[in-house]
């Protein structure tokens, strides 16, 4: 049987940079959009991204975005189980 190949997904050009926001970042992030942690889009834990950051259920992941017409901006996923 072969090795498995290890491969970095955040090297590829289509994946968009990802980070875990800290504890402090997670609160300022709820009370600058006035919302509740429920109300944040889902990303599954099983998610190749989530797994490459070692982030688990309950962090939020700030995802960063090129566009050619807004240029860089952010969107928040709260990690939930499968």
């Amino acid at each position: 049987m072969a090795a498995k190949k290890e491969f970095n997904i955040f090297d590829h050009e289509l994946v968009p940079e990802h980070r875990v926001l800290s504890e402090e970042e997670k609160e300022e992030l709820l009370k600058k959009y006035r919302i509740k942690i429920s109300q944040l889009p889902q990303i599954k834990a099983k998610d190749p991204a989530v797994v490459a950051l070692g982030a688990k259920p309950g962090d939020i992941i700030e995802i960063k975005r090129k566009s050619p017409t807004a240029g860089v901006y952010y969107y928040y996923r709260i990690v939930v189980e499968d």
